[in-house]
């Protein structure tokens, strides 16, 4: 079998071997672990499941100094972004431990028998059960926080699936630990044997989505690595749901107004934003529309003096740094005709680190379609002239994750068109602000149209990412002993429903 083995980024060089890669019978046995969990783990009361996920969030919070340190060590994302990293993710599992013993995620309704204009209606009383065993698939940008104990995890767990994650091949120590934590936790809290497995390998990962216990999956990654597992999944016998999100270019406009008064403040906001995490989040703003007057240009020679001194971040993996030269390098022309290099960053010193990149295009020679995400620390501003030509580079740039707009009090036609031109092509539109921060919310959409996500309809952050692995089941007539506790007369732990609709 083949070795896992753990590397420095910073240097490049392997550290440990720390698994072997997962062949399908360790596949097997992990989905067939899992699907002997699902029943049991989907019959244990809504409060006993809070408990266990408040259980695996004070395990995570225990290991807190051995988990970033191994992230850290791993990533070379540093442990001030790490230890954050860890707050979210423990927040997370609490979040749905709240929302699972509040209940309303369940969809319960009841409606009793009842004459009604459409004729006799007999008992029928409706709610989400779960799916069964997930497939998650760790994201490399979050070790902690899309990966072994991340808002996937979490969110089936919190809807009563057993989880397999496939872990990510640049955090191989990291997720082995994650996942030794989570297993003793689930145990210890009662959880049934298999309600936790994880497997290593790429040969493993489209094993896991064919595997026929496999009910769902939810993947974090590239659009190429997407959408192959999306057609896996979807070319089983049996199709599942497979909630993939995918590259995003993430369009930032700058009206004329904002470009004249608040100039400096964006440029900064800008850099910070883009470089952030080494520019290695699926929010990062890849395309920033500036007007092409002089107030426009001046932003941007405030951006570039800013990039010039910016160190040259450590990137994730020997990849990431290949493709974010291919994308932003010397070779940038290949990907986004026209393009040119307006500033660069302090050259980079060994392991995978690279500069910081800054370019820039006329909106008139751009091929907006052509334009792809390129993952690292680069932006790429498109000079637009005037509202018709800024609404027609929107019009045919991919959709994303989110969009964000700046524009003064005196603009606000303008920036109710430009909402409404992008409400068709993202999940969530910020307003005088930076996408970057995605908040652990239940008001939040971290979802959009393709090629952003595979499936507009959910969230992967959030409670109602739950939504995600659960689905919808009625009883008619049913006794009430047969009943879920939720759909009762007289429930033991009552849920918000609706009634009698």
């Amino acid at each position: 079998m083949t070795d896992v083995v753990s590397t420095d980024p910073r240097t490049g060089a392997a550290v440990a071997a720390v698994a072997t890669e997962t062949g399908q019978e360790g596949v097997d046995a992990a989905c067939s672990a899992a699907a002997g969990a699902a029943r049991p783990l989907a019959e244990l009361d809504r409060l006993a499941r809070a408990d266990l996920l408040r259980s695996l969030a004070r395990a995570l919070e225990e290991d807190r100094a051995e988990l970033v340190a191994l992230a850290d060590r791993e990533s070379a994302l540093g442990t001030a972004r790490l230890n954050n990293e860890l707050n979210r993710t423990v927040h997370q599992f609490n979040l749905f431990a709240d929302a699972v013993q509040e209940g309303g995620y369940l969809e319960a309704v009841v409606d009793r028998p009842a004459d009604t204009p459409a004729g006799p209606r007999p008992d029928l009383r409706r709610m989400l059960v779960p799916l069964g065993p997930v497939a998650v698939f760790g994201a490399s940008n979050f070790p902690l926080a899309f990966s072994v104990p991340g808002g996937d995890t979490a969110s089936a767990l919190a809807a009563g699936c057993p989880v397999v994650v496939k872990a990510h091949p640049a955090h191989p120590a990291t997720s082995v630990r994650a996942f030794e934590v989570l297993s003793n936790a689930a145990r210890a809290a009662g959880a049934p044997e298999g309600t936790l497995g994880l497997v290593h390998g790429v040969d493993a990962g489209a094993a896991l989505v064919r595997h026929p216990e496999i009910r769902a999956a939810a993947f974090t990654g590239s659009t190429r690595g997407g959408r192959a597992l999306f057609d896996l999944a979807s070319a089983r016998p049996d199709p599942i749901p497979f909630y993939g999100e995918l590259g995003s270019l993430n369009p930032l406009v700058v009206t004329p107004g904002a470009a004249r008064k608040r100039s400096a403040e964006i440029a900064q906001g800008l850099v910070g934003s883009f470089t952030l995490g080494g520019g290695q989040f699926c929010t990062k703003p890849g395309v920033v529309l500036v007007p092409g007057d002089s107030e426009g240009r001046a932003l941007v020679d405030g951006m570039a003096e800013l990039v010039t001194g910016a160190e040259a971040p450590v990137l994730l993996t020997e990849g990431v740094r290949h493709a974010y030269e291919r994308g932003s390098g010397e070779r940038r022309e290949e990907t986004v005709p026209g393009a040119h290099l307006v500033a660069e960053g302090i050259a980079a010193k060994g392991g995978w680190a690279a500069p910081v990149r800054l370019l820039s295009v006329e909106a008139a020679e751009l091929d907006p379609a052509a334009v792809e995400e390129c993952f690292g620390p680069v932006t790429l501003v498109v000079f637009y002239d005037g509202p018709e030509q800024l609404g027609s580079v929107l019009r045919d740039l991919p959709p994303s994750l989110a969009a964000s707009v700046f524009a003064e009090p005196d603009e606000l036609d303008l920036r109710a068109e430009l909402q409404s031109e992008l409400a068709h092509r993202t999940g969530r539109i910020v307003h005088d602000g930076y996408p970057t921060g995605v908040a652990v919310t239940a008001a939040m959409q971290h979802g959009g149209p393709w090629p952003s996500t595979t499936n507009a309809l959910h969230t992967s952050v959030g409670t109602t990412a739950i939504r995600r692995f659960l689905r919808p089941m009625a009883w008619q007539n049913a006794p009430q002993e047969v009943l879920p506790d939720e759909l009762r007369d007289q429930p033991v732990n009552p849920v918000p429903r609706q009634e009698n609709t």
